[in-house]
């Protein structure tokens, strides 16, 4: 005996990759509330191919999510540039906002590992807020990730 309800989300799933982007698209701001930064096919459907088996079969408890994520740390071939251990690691996707000078700056984690801010690519966070601020900045903690405050102007 099948179960009808798996048939169907594998079903959806199948369908994911030969779907046109317009159709990705409208399937996406059903389940998200806001598109992200970069357009890569491979990243829509695997999020979307995520939401809809969280969405059917439940999400991750929370403990196997924070493993998983140690673990993709651990073994991941993405490192720091300066190649330290003490460097936060950040997930590719990662949105990291700051206000400087009366404006908002947003910083995407590139799936290379880069900083990519308004299209322009960083080695580094501390490039990143050193284009920003104009001046030489310890990147993590310009963006709030070192000693839990966020970086004085």
């Amino acid at each position: 005996m099948t179960d009808t309800h798996n048939d169907s989300i594998s079903a959806q799933l199948a369908a994911l990759p030969s779907l046109p982007m317009a159709d990705l698209w409208a399937l996406w701001d059903r389940h998200f509330p806001r598109r992200p930064s970069h357009r890569n096919r491979h990243y829509v459907e695997s999020r979307l191919a995520y939401r809809i088996q969280e969405l059917a079969y439940g999400a991750l408890p929370n403990n196997i999510r924070k493993m998983l994520v140690e673990a993709g740390a651990q073994h991941s071939k993405i490192k720091s540039a300066s190649g330290r251990s003490t460097q936060t690691l950040l997930m590719p996707g990662t949105t990291l906002i700051r206000e400087w000078d009366e404006r908002e700056y947003r910083v995407t984690v590139t799936p290379d590992g880069l900083y990519e801010l308004n299209g322009q690519v960083f080695k580094s966070l501390s490039a990143a807020a050193r284009h920003i601020t104009g001046t030489q900045w310890n990147g993590p903690k310009f963006f709030g990730l070192r000693n839990g405050k966020r970086a004085q102007q």
